[in-house]
Order: C-alpha cells, then structure tokens, then sequence
C-alpha cells in the first residue's frame, strides 16, 4: 500500500493552488475518514507490536519502521468510538510525522488517496462525541468524510508544554507596538490555543480566524474600513491546512494586493519538515515555525516586530 503516495515533488505542485490530497481510511465501520497527504510518511499492514508498560490507553504498542521505533495510536479509541477490537491481522498503520515526530496510527484500513479543492473542505458541523475530534468534512462519492484533527488527538496523548517565562519577552520592544493587531488563523482549537498563549502577554490586540477565507474576509472589511492596515496590522500567523482557502492560497492572495502585500506571514504548521523549504519559497512567506514550540513561536514574532519597528523609524 506505501506506493499509493505521491512523490515530494507532485505534491508540492499542489502549494498556493488552494488544492490538497486526502488519504482515506476506516475504522472498523462504514464511516470513512481522512488526513493529508502531506503528513503521510508510509502505509503498511498492522505488524507485531511490543507493548510498553504504563502508556497512555490509546496506544497499543510500538514497532519498527525503517530503523525507527514508532508509537501506534489506536485512532478509533483516540477519538472516543472505543478501541479496535476483533481480529486485526488485516489493520493498517498510517505512519505519519507531525510536529517533527513520528507516530502510526492504527485504522481498520485504508481505501485510496483524492485530490480536492479545499473550497469543497467545510468546517465540522456543531454537536457532541467525535464532532470533537474533526477540522473539517467533505463529500466523496455522495459519502461525508471526516477529516481527523490529529493535533487534539496528539496534545490529549502527550499533552504539549506551552508555558514561557518573562525573559522570552522583550518589554522595551513590546512597549512600541502594545495594542496593534496581530491577526491568527488556524482551524485546531489547541493550535488556536496555543498561538494565544504565547502572544497575549505580548499586549496585542489577538484577532483571531478559522480558515484561510475568514481571514482573508476580515483583511477586505478593514479595506474597506479604511483602516491603515500597514500601520495596525503587525503580522499574519496561518496555518496551512484549512478549509474553504488554506494558508498557501491566503498568502498568495496577500501577495497579490498592493495594499497588503508587505504584511508579515508566518507559516505556522504541523507539515513535516521534508516540504518546508519549497512551500515558503513558492508562496512567499516571511517565516516559517513547527507547531507546539512556544520559544520558537515568541522569538520569531519579536523578530518581525523588531523588523518593523525598524522600518518604521527608517533604519
């Protein structure tokens, strides 16, 4: 099943053209879900795994993967439909890397890999139980798909450290720019979380959006406002999977504007590492940060504060 993904090269032809690819699975039942493609490392059959003593519930064991030792998340228990049961001789594990880490996750098995607009991507409907545990749906085949939010699932696993101390913040830098905007977009509550952690002991004004689209509807209403955009707005913080316009498209159409194309973007993404290089260069971002590192995320945001200060004092 591994030669089901695509080479690094196709897929980062997708970058800046608001389109992705889903790899679907089940879990033991009709329903079918998704992930990225982008964070897919390889699929393979269930192997034997070494149980660990004292581990979270949802994880069933390790294995071994190209030299590596690899946790594996049961997926369906992870996400609160009770843990796969039966025979698993013909499961599959998605490895995958998130945040610079590896992990597998356990599925009942794997369909196919499509290639859709992320227009046609809209966010999860309200409700209870693994409403939860989505970003986003879409149709397939007159089939809803559901869309995994792995980062929820990965914090609640392994909960991440976002607490920083006074001396990450430059007081006198700060003071220059307390109270403009600084403007967030992300689809993951934790991720949303977590960029609000960081940045509010800054003593910006935090306006925050769920997708690409969101956002990009808020930078127009402030157009039209007539608000002095390159003087309020510091920085753009996107993440890159959302649905409706992801975070490549929402800098493109930046890039594009003539009013807004000098705005500072970060990519602020859980991608693996393997595509970084060539997604900032394509849509022309200012930075680029792994997600769930709180140091990194606060000195790269007083550096493009410290930046336009500077610009602003003609230096």
């Amino acid at each position: 099943m591994s030669n089901v993904l695509s080479s690094v090269d196709a897929r980062t032809q997708l970058v800046g053209q608001n389109r992705l690819e889903l790899l679907l699975f089940h879990l033991g039942g009709q329903q079918y879900f998704a992930i990225n493609v982008f964070k897919v490392q390889e699929v393979m059959r269930l192997p034997e795994l070494t149980k660990i003593p004292d581990s979270h519930p949802c994880i069933r064991g390790v294995c071994h993967v190209r030299g590596q030792t690899v946790p594996v998340v049961d997926l369906r228990a992870a996400v609160k439909m009770g843990p796969m049961t039966g025979d698993t001789s013909n499961c599959n594990i998605i490895v995958t890397e998130y945040n610079m880490t590896i992990q597998a996750f356990l599925v009942g098995g794997v369909d196919r890999i499509v290639n859709m607009n992320w227009n046609e991507i809209l966010p999860p409907p309200g409700g209870a139980g693994r409403q939860h545990y989505l970003t986003a749906i879409t149709r397939i085949d007159e089939r809803i798909v559901e869309i995994i939010d792995v980062e929820k699932v990965l914090a609640e696993i392994s909960p991440y450290e976002l607490e920083l101390t006074e001396d990450a913040y430059d007081r006198e830098l700060l003071e220059k720019v307390h109270g403009k905007d600084i403007l967030i977009v992300d689809d993951s509550n934790v991720a949303l979380e977590q960029m609000k952690n960081v940045i509010a002991p800054m003593g910006l004004n935090i306006v925050q959006a769920r997708n690409g689209l969101e956002a990009y509807q808020t930078l127009m209403h402030w157009k039209q406002e007539g608000r002095d955009i390159r003087d309020r707005l510091l920085m753009i913080i996107t993440d890159a999977e959302m649905p409706e316009m992801d975070g490549y498209m929402l800098t493109t159409e930046i890039r594009q504007d003539p009013d807004l194309k000098d705005t500072f973007v970060i990519l602020h993404t859980s991608l693996s590492g393997n595509f970084n290089k060539a997604m900032v260069e394509k849509v022309g971002c200012d930075g680029f940060l792994s997600k769930f590192k709180p140091h990194s995320l606060a000195d790269e945001v007083q550096k493009l504060i410290r930046m336009k200060v500077e610009q602003a004092e003609g230096r």
